[in-house]
């Protein structure tokens, strides 16, 4: 049986039917399981077998004996149980009913430090290599990401300007506007898709376009089972924390990090050349404040480039 969206409960009930059959490595894993499944969802099957202290060979195991085709049918199915279970309010009282309002600092940047280290253990360097190889061969590069993709995509896209000649933010007010701005994609360009739980029919629909345009495609998400990575070739997965009302995606912009970071070496010539007159642009036509703060005798003085003092103003 398939886990569907009416029967949310479905992994559970599984447990629970066979549950005395289970040898006591794996009755611990469905307790753990059970108890922790928005945890256990991000766990690889030697990182859950760690967790509860068995096997691998162990989780693997009891994956079968539940019914699934080994661990990554099992893993598809608790993606789809926390997807399906958990809405914006139920995420808000799971996340807020473990921790005290004391320890809400400490427990989100422990969270966002674990999404790291949990992505760098399992992302593909081969996918990260060919998205870098991928880009720079690009004729056009399109970025895409929506709601809270949005800051994301914006800040790839970004960076890429600095980097790339041909470099498009697509804007997403309407799913019309997506296409019109996607109507010349083709073989030789490609899009970079960034979608979350819960995923962007309008982020899908854009990757399909392109795809279907014959452009590469490049997506920026949370699992292999990520509906983004029907019409992708190349898949760069991140670690986002779904027991929350607010989302992390620190793991995500890390990885676009690290990507403009490998764009940046690649092209270093042209990068610094294009520093440079940016810098020039920036000064002839002040694009940032000349005004430095400096602190004077215990207070802070603000001068302009403009005044020889004159200009400048003192605050208390």
């Amino acid at each position: 049986m398939e886990l569907t969206e009416n029967t949310t409960n479905e992994l559970i009930l599984r447990i629970e039917s066979k549950y005395s059959k289970l040898s006591k490595g794996q009755k611990r894993l469905a307790d753990y399981v059970c108890e922790n499944y928005d945890k256990a969802v991000f766990l690889t099957a030697a990182r859950l077998g760690e967790t509860v202290g068995v096997s691998e060979s162990t989780v693997v195991r009891f994956a079968t004996q539940l019914g699934y085709k080994g661990y990554p049918g099992f893993q598809k199915a608790l993606e789809e149980l926390v997807r399906n279970k958990l809405n914006s309010i139920q995420r808000m009282e799971v996340t807020y009913g473990r921790i005290s309002q004391s320890e809400i600092l400490e427990t989100v940047l422990h969270s966002d430090i674990e999404k790291i280290k949990l992505t760098l253990s399992t992302i593909d360097h081969k996918a990260f290599h060919l998205a870098i190889d991928t880009i720079l061969e690009a004729k056009r590069i399109y970025v895409i990401g929506i709601r809270s993709c949005a800051p994301l995509a914006s800040f790839l896209s970004f960076y890429l300007n600095l980097v790339c000649d041909e470099v498009t933010a697509v804007t997403t007010n309407s799913s019309s506007e997506i296409f019109e701005q996607l109507i010349r994609i083709g073989e030789k360009d490609v899009i970079v898709g960034i979608s979350f739980p819960r995923y962007s029919m309008r982020t899908l629909k854009a990757l399909e376009f392109a795809s279907n345009r014959k452009a590469k495609v490049i997506t920026l998400t949370d699992s292999v089972h990520s509906p983004m990575n029907l019409y992708s070739s190349c898949n760069l997965i991140a670690r986002s924390d779904m027991a929350s009302i607010v989302d992390s995606l620190v793991a995500p912009l890390s990885v676009i990090n690290a990507l403009i970071v490998a764009l940046c070496m690649k092209k270093q010539t042209e990068v610094v050349s294009t520093l440079e007159m940016l810098e020039e642009i920036w000064g002839e036509y002040q694009v940032y404040s000349g005004d430095e703060l400096n602190p004077v005798s215990g207070r802070v003085s603000v001068e302009t480039e403009r005044g020889s003092g004159k200009g400048g103003a003192e605050n208390d």
